[in-house]
């Protein structure tokens, strides 16, 4: 008999990959963490999103960013549309180099960098708009939440299913104005508010962990941030409903043009965010409910990093220890 010479795919090992992407959402935290309480966002930004790009080189896919830095004439790195990867699979990359920049700089809780991964067409194009956002997290009966549905509605359905009262229910929200009447109105269903200043990726996977105070997120906020809390939402088990909000037709039309065969302001299931097979990692730059942030020594450093893939369900919290010698950190 001949030997069977038909092409067989290459298979590359989710375990393995999911360990890359620690490596590239650390070496972010630990670029940015020099700036951490010095006040200035950009630098913190640019030497993020300078070391994710970078520790990319060594990812064996074959990735194309398609939530990034913006486009490619408004970044110089990690742009929509920019190839990244030593080759391998065909995936998108949904990045956040760094959650939370004024975090950072002002060094308060929940700044993250933040990777994820799916097979190709499987992230949600979102343009950068703002985005109308409802999450809560696993073990709830299907379709709990309803983006239509009004909030006092919504956290009276979320109380009975958790077999609690309102009172002890904390919802989540970006302290902004916009967010005044969805703060008023759960107040007077009696539940708690916690407000955020920045970092609703954060605050959103907080809603699907039983060890977090925060019960369920609201609000509008960045799509981008959007399809990366979705594609962690995935891996969890939660619940999420968006929708895509524009201020004027020229944004319409770029997310028509985008998604040309769906309706720019349809609700949106986390399986129209992001879809298939997914990926997910974070690492904490300054520590909040989340992650812990990057504690630095002299010659070394101490990260913590969540990781987490849909197709297991599996999340997996990880120390890193980075030693460097005193030359090496001190040029970070």
């Amino acid at each position: 008999m001949s030997a069977d010479t038909t092409p067989q795919p290459i298979i590359v090992s989710d375990r393995n990959l999911a360990l890359e992407l620690v490596r590239v959402t650390e070496a972010a935290a630990l670029a940015s963490a020099h700036w951490t309480g010095h006040g200035q966002k950009n630098d913190a930004d640019g030497a993020a999103v300078e070391a994710m790009r970078k520790a990319f080189d060594t990812v064996a896919i074959d990735g194309t960013v398609v939530i990034g830095e913006g486009e490619m004439d408004e970044a110089p790195m990690l742009y929509i549309g920019e190839k990244v990867g030593s080759g391998g699979p065909a995936m998108d990359i949904a990045v956040d180099p760094l959650e939370g920049t004024n975090l950072c700089a002002k060094d308060m809780p929940n700044s993250i960098t933040v990777v994820a991964l799916a097979e190709r067409g499987n992230f949600l194009h979102a343009p950068d708009v703002y985005m109308d956002k409802l999450i809560v997290g696993a073990g709830l009966p299907d379709d709990l939440i309803d983006l239509d549905a009004s909030i006092t509605e919504n956290l009276r359905n979320l109380a009975k299913a958790r077999g609690r009262d309102i009172g002890d229910i904390t919802l989540c929200a970006l302290d902004r104005e916009r967010h005044e009447e969805l703060i008023a109105k759960t107040r007077e269903a009696g539940a708690r508010v916690r407000l955020i200043s920045d970092g609703d990726v954060a605050a959103g996977i907080a809603a699907c962990l039983d060890t977090s105070s925060v019960d369920i997120y609201a609000g509008s906020g960045g799509a981008p941030e959007g399809v990366l809390a979705a594609a962690a939402i995935r891996c969890m088990g939660g619940q999420m409903q968006a929708r895509l909000m524009f201020e004027d037709d020229t944004q319409r039309e770029r997310a028509q043009a985008m998604n040309p065969s769906k309706k720019p302001d349809r609700k949106l299931g986390l399986q129209d965010l992001a879809a298939g097979d997914v990926l997910f990692s974070a690492t904490g730059v300054t520590s909040g409910f989340l992650l812990d942030g990057v504690k630095r020594m002299p010659n070394s450093a101490i990260t913590h990093s969540l990781v987490m893939r849909s197709k297991s369900g599996t999340l997996r919290f990880i120390k890193g220890y980075h030693n460097f010698n005193t030359k090496t950190w001190s040029a970070r």
